[in-house]
C-alpha cells in the first residue's frame, strides 16, 4: 500500500463514507421508504430506493452532485434529503455527528469501491438468485445462502482493511475458518472476483452448503 492507502488514510475514508452512507442515504431512504438496504454502484455505492449515490469523491443526486467535503448535514442539505441515522434499527453506528467534517481521500474511496465491485461480482458468481445488499450498518456487501453469511468488508474493528469473509451461523471445525465468525481472507490475497468467488464456493463446501 503506498503512502496515498496508509491505514490511517484508509481508515480515516472509511469512516467518513460508512457515516454518509449511515446518515446522508440510509437513514432518509429509511425515513421514507423504509429501508436501510444500500447497493454497490459505479464507483461506490447508493441507495436502492433514493436516488442519491457517491461516486469516488462526489455526491450525486436528483438535482445534481456535491463534492464530498464540509459537513455531513451540509451534505444533507444539499441533496435535499434530512440527515440522520435510521431510527431504532441497529445499536452499532458510526457515532458520527453531523456536524464533523467530512474527509474522503480519492485513492481510498477508489480502493474500497473497487473491494465491494470485487465482492458484489462475487457474490452473483456464488449465488446468482440473490441480489447482494450493502448494509449501512457494517457497510459490508453480503449475502446469506443455507444460514451461511458470504461477504466483503471494507474492514472494521476485527481487521482494519478490506477482507472476504464466509460466516455460518453454525461454528465449523477446521484450519480454514481461521476468524471468530467463520473465515477472513485480507482482499489483497484475492486479486479479482474470481478469486473471491472461489473462496466462497470453498467456504460454502466446507460449511456443507452444498452437501460437502
Amino acid at each position: 500500500m503506498g503512502t496515498e492507502l496508509d491505514t490511517d488514510t484508509l481508515a480515516t475514508t472509511r469512516r467518513s463514507l460508512h457515516a454518509v452512507a449511515e446518515l446522508v442515504i440510509a437513514g432518509p431512504q429509511h425515513g421514507r421508504f423504509g429501508t436501510i438496504r444500500l447497493q454497490v454502484t459505479p464507483g461506490g455505492f447508493g441507495g436502492v430506493r433514493l436516488s442519491l449515490r457517491v461516486e469516488g469523491t462526489t455526491l450525486h443526486h436528483d438535482g445534481g452532485s456535491v463534492p464530498l467535503r464540509g459537513t455531513y448535514r451540509g451534505l444533507a442539505e444539499a441533496a435535499g434529503v434530512e440527515v440522520g441515522l435510521p431510527a431504532g434499527l441497529y445499536t452499532d453506528v458510526t457515532g458520527t455527528d453531523p456536524d464533523e467534517q467530512v474527509v474522503v481521500d480519492a485513492a481510498a474511496a477508489a480502493h474500497l469501491a473497487d473491494c465491494w465491485q470485487r465482492g458484489e461480482e462475487a457474490l452473483r458468481l456464488l449465488a446468482p438468485e440473490v441480489t447482494p445488499v450493502l448494509w449501512p450498518e457494517h457497510f459490508d456487501v453480503g449475502i446469506t445462502v443455507d444460514q451461511v453469511n458470504y461477504g466483503v468488508s471494507p474492514g472494521d474493528g476485527y481487521h482494519p482493511s478490506p477482507y472476504a469473509y464466509v460466516g455460518p451461523w453454525t461454528p465449523p471445525q477446521g484450519g480454514f475458518w481461521n476468524a471468530p465468525f467463520g473465515a477472513a481472507r485480507p482482499i489483497e490475497q484475492l486479486p479479482d472476483a474470481a478469486a473471491v468467488a472461489e473462496f466462497f464456493a470453498e467456504g460454502r463446501r466446507l460449511a456443507g452448503g452444498q452437501g460437502g
